[in-house]
């Protein structure tokens, strides 16, 4: 089950939700009594960078993804922090049961069987990826998304609303790619791409890690996510 976290460092509202989708993510299912695998991103919106902090995460990209599902979901706004589980549903990121709630309903899908190799050229992650989907797509249209997040971030908040405090982020997504897009593809046809991911200045392969996430663009349902870790010889 995907769970994704829209956040920004500055609001004053986000820095409890981004320690609890950070624990969340590194739980175990005994210690919160999940039923499923969880998968769990950050997207950092740059909304709220006019309050006086530029979050330095933050991006109009993730802005708009918020907005699509805000669009998908029926929304009347989007805000911050917000959790949308499974592209499919939505709550304020505020305490961990209605999260919870969210991941028990949510339909599971079988995960693909996924092979990704990475290799390091210059300032980008080239990417070669090879997936086994293990259910027909036949009347929508499912994309393979793969993102490259970073844990282990931690800022010197000096002005907006969080002025003075340390904030840290983990699960922070800091580059997305579409890596294939299917439709009308048999049940356990293998599919093979191969495609490049932006890095940025300060990449350190043993703060970061990449998650494949299958997603009907048109309603943003999503249908499995794994996570894939990188290489130790990147």
């Amino acid at each position: 089950v995907l769970v994704e976290l829209f956040t920004s460092q500055g609001c004053s509202s986000c820095p409890p939700a981004d320690l609890l989708i950070s624990q969340l993510g590194q739980a175990k299912s005994s210690d919160v009594a999940l039923e499923v695998p969880i998968v769990v991103l950050g997207f950092h919106v740059e909304y709220w960078d006019f309050m006086g902090w530029k979050d330095p995460f933050a991006n109009s990209t993730w802005t708009l993804r918020q907005r699509n599902y805000g669009q998908a979901l029926q929304q009347d706004s989007i805000y911050t922090p917000e959790v949308v589980v499974q592209g499919r549903s939505h709550c304020i990121a505020s305490s961990l049961e209605p999260i919870l709630a969210l991941i028990h309903q949510a339909p599971r899908f079988a995960a693909p069987d996924i092979t990704v190799s990475f290799s390091l050229p210059q300032r980008v992650l080239d990417t070669t990826m090879e997936a086994i989907i293990k259910f027909k797509v036949d009347k929508f249209t499912l994309d393979i998304m793969v993102a490259l997040y970073e844990n282990g971030l931690v800022t010197n908040c000096q002005k907006g609303e969080n002025k003075g405090r340390i904030l840290t982020n983990d699960f922070v997504v800091r580059s997305i790619a579409k890596a294939a897009t299917l439709h009308d593809w048999p049940a356990r046809k293998t599919v093979r791409e191969h495609f490049k991911l932006p890095l940025w200045d300060t990449f350190n392969r043993t703060k970061c890690g990449a998650v494949v996430f299958l997603q009907n663009p048109s309603t943003m349902e999503v249908y499995g996510a794994q996570m894939v870790p990188l290489p130790e010889d990147l």
